[in-house]
């Protein structure tokens, strides 16, 4: 559990044998009082960061491709599928949280990696995961263009390729507390429309609305609670439709952890970091897992409209739902909606981007360039690459450009179990590095759940998805499908490989691992758990003082 602590007590007292001493220069306290990419302004708060990560985070992957999953997988396969890898996205964000307060510094995790595990870790792991986020900005703004076809099949999507990309890249060029206000109140509206979805479902399934009448779980009996995939026995074919729905779950999930990249810009991190990861988590996990179910006992799995796997409003399972209930009208409002769902992703996908480029510039992976930033605190040259980078959507208006952009969207899903692996990595490194140098986990400012065995659960699951989310590649061996499904590692192991070649860094003793740069150091008069308390609890508390 977190302990309450003075300024004095977040910096560690440390043996005369570690060569990291806090309080051997003034140099040191300085760089802990100051955040990492000294530019940086620390002005988001944790319903900014909160926002950041859900607008990144809930978009396309489940307002669309949820019905994918259903139909591979089925109802119940699916659901499993999310919540076996939202337990994983748990594990990751413990993990993040206890490092992320501890060193809120530009480009989080992509800094840990080089910090205690492998530079080469750190370079590899933050180009990847740069080029995945950049690309989804890319894929987010071809799929507005497709959304809006869904009232026009006439217009070509690079007409609304350059419409958004202009004002989201602008956006981006807004001061971060300004950025965070916009992002809240565009990620709301998904937020919203997901509670209104719940609604209707519940009141649909009960016969209030539609011509079915009441629907219970028939689905679940008829055609199935689970979809048989790729095989002739019933129960390796259940179990392989869950599986498969693993990667697209992890998809949907990728981007709960963008609430730690903007740790070098969070207000009071000691207090808004663990508050906003712990937040992110359990909002983005009720909200994938509460949509999961009730579409999957609305529509059933084997709907045609599902199967498709259109980009657009067509098989999104939302609105397969409200046309099965005949509402005319509210097809064309989630529509709509999300449009702007599409979009607030990739104002996020652009502002997580220019910040990892940023970390990996302050950690020597980049050009120093890229942490050059406005009298306003925006880093304008990793953000003009980062949005440049969305013009590759264009390569989606022709049949032979499309093939090149999906080997390139190919990389986003695995790079984000690569990135979830390695986050594990680094908290195990980290732990041990606390260890080696006598500091004790009870003095930090938080301390996760679970510890290091939760960290190993989350790295052991992650990494044997990421090796197996390409099995039908190999039966029957498929060349193309095996590049296709591992291309990701492949260019991870490129990267890591290269520089390794190229530099020649050591692995990092953990009696060596800098856990000082970047702390932030200010007084707070109460813990993360105690600011967290909802009011009810704090005049309870009053009451019995009293």
């Amino acid at each position: 559990m977190a302990t309450t602590q003075g300024a004095d007590d977040i910096v560690p007292k440390m043996d005369n044998h570690s060569s990291k001493s806090v309080a051997n220069s003034a140099s040191d306290l300085e760089k802990q009082q100051t955040p990492q990419g000294d530019e940086l302004q620390r002005k988001l708060s944790s319903r900014h960061l909160q926002f950041v990560a859900i607008g990144g985070t809930v978009g396309t992957g489940v307002f669309i491709a949820s019905g994918s999953s259903i139909n591979t997988a089925g109802p119940a396969g699916a659901l499993l599928a999310y919540v076996f890898v939202g337990s994983l996205v748990y594990a990751v964000m413990m993990s993040l949280a206890e490092m992320a307060t501890y060193l809120p510094i530009a480009g989080a995790f992509t800094q840990y990696a080089s910090r205690f595990v492998d530079p080469s870790l750190g370079f590899a792991m933050g180009w990847i995961y740069w080029f995945s986020w950049s690309i989804t900005y890319a894929l987010e703004l071809s799929a507005a263009g497709l959304i809006i076809q869904w009232w026009n099949q006439d217009l070509n999507i690079a007409i609304f390729i350059t419409i958004f990309w202009v004002p989201i890249t602008a956006v981006n060029f807004l001061p971060v507390d300004i950025f965070g206000e916009f992002e809240f109140w565009f990620a709301s509206i998904k937020v919203v429309a997901l509670v209104g979805f719940w609604i209707f479902a519940i009141i649909m399934n009960v016969g209030g609305v539609g011509p079915q009448g009441y629907i219970g779980f028939k689905y679940w009996d008829s055609p199935g609670a689970f979809a048989p995939y790729l095989a002739d026995n019933v129960a390796v074919a259940k179990f392989v439709g869950f599986w498969a729905v693993l990667i697209k779950a992890g998809f949907a999930f990728q981007g709960t952890e963008l609430c730690a990249i903007g740790a070098g810009e969070s207000a009071n991190p000691r207090v808004t970091m663990p508050k906003a990861i712990r937040n992110t988590f359990w909002s983005i996990f009720a909200m994938f897992c509460f949509t999961i179910f009730f579409v999957g006992i609305l529509v059933p799995y084997d709907n045609e409209s599902i199967a498709l796997g259109n980009t657009n409003a067509g098989s999104s399972p939302l609105v397969i739902a409200i046309q099965l209930a005949g509402v005319k009208a509210l097809p064309d409002i989630f529509n709509a909606i999300l449009l702007t769902v599409v979009l607030s992703a990739a104002s996020s996908n652009v502002y997580s981007g220019s910040r990892i480029l940023v970390g990996l510039a302050e950690n020597g992976c980049g050009p120093a360039l890229l942490k050059k930033t406005t009298k306003k605190g925006v880093p304008y040259w990793s953000t003009a690459i980062t949005a440049a980078m969305g013009l590759l959507g264009y390569l989606n208006c022709s049949a032979s450009g499309t093939e090149a952009f999906n080997w390139l969207l190919n990389i986003i899903s695995v790079a984000g179990f690569i990135a979830w692996s390695c986050v594990c990595i680094c908290h195990i490194a980290f732990m041990r590095a606390l260890k080696a140098q006598n500091i004790d986990r009870d003095t930090l400012p938080f301390k996760s759940w679970g510890g290091a065995p939760m960290a190993w659960y989350g790295l052991a699951f992650t990494a044997i998805i990421t090796i197996t989310q390409g099995f039908t590649a190999f039966v029957p061996w498929n060349v193309e499908d095996f590049f296709i499904a591992y291309i990701s590692l492949i260019l991870f192991a490129v990267l890591y490989i290269g520089h390794k070649i190229v530099y020649r860094p050591a692995l990092i003793n953990p009696a060596e691992a800098d856990l000082v740069t970047g702390q932030f150091v200010e007084e707070v008069s109460e813990t993360w758990e105690e600011s967290s308390r909802s009011t009810w609890k704090k005049m309870l508390n009053k009451v019995n003082m009293s």
